[in-house]
């Protein structure tokens, strides 16, 4: 699995994926300026954007770090890398 995907926002642009946040959702960034971040729900008939603070986001990418670590998955050092690329 590779942790790499993005998506296109009407709006904003290219946005990349930090984590996910759940059943059919998952957090996003602005690629350019990195400090935008949507929590983004996926339907048959599209996409949701939404958008959330900064620190909702790094928590929810914590919450994935954890979970990766407690199953010992080998996409760990994946998310680890993109978790310090986005929020150190």
């Amino acid at each position: 699995m590779s942790a790499e995907r993005y998506l296109n926002h009407p709006t904003f642009g290219l946005l990349y994926r930090v984590c996910p946040a759940g059943e059919a959702q998952e957090v996003y960034a602005t690629l350019y300026a990195q400090r935008m971040f949507f929590r983004v729900s996926h339907h048959a008939r599209g996409a949701n954007f939404e958008s959330m603070p900064l620190l909702d986001a790094r928590y929810l990418a914590e919450q994935n770090l954890l979970k990766e670590r407690r199953n010992r998955s080998v996409d760990l050092p994946l998310w680890q890398k993109l978790f310090e690329q986005t929020f150190i």
